[in-house]
């Protein structure tokens, strides 16, 4: 619903219950779902007849709350603000946001000029954590930069560490990302991200479940990473500790049937040791945007072969190879040892030596075959790479 048009009831309660109900509440969901927006709204006003499911102490609560809503105000807000509010059955809802049930949003209030719908069927989470190292931010925003340079939108949290190099790396080639804040979309959250956020309201969309004005709080937080799995096709975690916020972002993206995707880091970075566990599970582990679009986009969206490079050695055909690895290292052995441990038979092994000669892989000494300098370096070269 576009806050110039004339609000209607179903709409107007919603943006009432967004003031009075926290994110996230399943229960108060389950009311919406079974008595409808119209009745919930009625019995919060009235104060009477608590609604199943909550204390007395919670309800006498939420009736307080109800009491200072003012939804015709949050909308004026909303519109001076340049934010509209979208609804469940707008044009503009994205309808895997659903797949939340009860814990659906009531609505979401959306900053920027976008249709949040349409981004969100191309987009993908990108999250991790906020105090991340400079491997984390530069993989963060490499990855979203490659995104958004194939034509997907990146959704992250609008923090600090990850989050915020993700966001940098899809305005900086150009892309679409989008940030889902834990508080309302025109008081930007972190303080120090304010000219970030704008300029994601500015070039993408910024949006929040929470009114204006309202302030973020812990519990926000985390119920705000729901949001963030259900949007998307899949949430990538670049870094991550045992205890963080972008694991429940992955958790929830698994629930969902969503991609959990997971970016590996040192074995020895108590930052990555989070994302280190999801890849024992269900994770999917990835080092680019490639595999990333791989993973979450259409059939065909196939990432690049992966080889290094090739090698001297890599050109010579199989028999020849097993001859050039039947000798010994440091010192000349005869045609009939290199024949056995090639598995071959010693006319053979002759013919392959002489080739390999040619090639200036084996020297003759005497009766005896050496592998020459340059090809002893090549050839434990490639032991080390087995």
């Amino acid at each position: 619903m576009s806050v110039d048009d004339a609000p209607d009831t179903e709409a107007l309660g919603r943006v009432f219950l967004a003031r009075v109900i926290e994110p996230g509440d399943e229960v108060a969901g389950r009311w919406v779902r079974e008595f409808g927006v119209g009745e919930v709204v009625r019995r919060l006003r009235a104060g009477e007849d608590a609604l199943p499911g909550v204390s007395g102490q919670r309800w006498a609560g939420l009736v307080a709350r109800a009491g200072r809503a003012e939804p015709e105000r949050d909308l004026a807000e909303a519109r001076d603000a340049g934010v509209r509010f979208v609804a469940p059955g707008d044009g503009e809802w994205p309808g895997q946001l659903d797949d939340l049930g009860d814990a659906r949003p009531l609505g979401l209030w959306v900053r920027g000029r976008a249709s949040l719908r349409m981004w969100a069927l191309r987009s993908v989470a990108v999250v991790g954590a906020r105090a991340c190292t400079e491997y984390g931010a530069h993989m963060a925003a490499t990855l979203a930069a490659g995104l958004a340079e194939r034509g997907w939108v990146v959704v992250s949290g609008g923090a600090y560490g990850v989050d915020g190099a993700a966001h940098r790396g899809a305005l900086g080639a150009g892309g679409a990302t989008v940030a889902v804040l834990a508080c309302g979309v025109d008081r930007p959250y972190p303080r120090g991200h304010t000219q970030l956020i704008t300029r994601i309201a500015e070039q993408g969309l910024v949006v929040g479940e929470l009114p204006p004005g309202d302030h973020p709080t812990p519990s926000r937080f985390v119920l705000r990473n729901r949001v963030i799995a259900a949007l998307t096709r899949g949430t990538v975690v670049v870094e991550a500790a045992h205890r963080s916020g972008s694991l429940v972002t992955a958790r929830a993206a698994q629930r969902l049937g969503r991609h959990t995707i997971g970016v590996p880091g040192p074995a020895t970075s108590g930052l990555s040791a989070g994302v280190h566990e999801l890849l024992r599970w269900d994770a999917v582990l990835v080092t680019d945007a490639a595999d990333v679009v791989e993973l979450v986009g259409d059939m065909g969206e196939l990432a690049p072969d992966r080889r290094g490079p090739v090698l001297p050695r890599d050109l010579l055909d199989a028999p020849a190879r097993r001859v050039l690895a039947a000798l010994p290292g440091p010192r000349a052995a005869t045609v009939e040892e290199i024949a056995r441990g090639a598995l071959t038979t010693p006319d053979d092994a002759i013919a392959r030596l002489y080739e390999l000669r040619s090639l200036g892989y084996v020297e003759r000494h005497g009766d005896g075959w050496k592998l020459t300098r340059q090809a002893m370096i090549s050839v434990r070269g490639g032991r080390r790479e087995c």
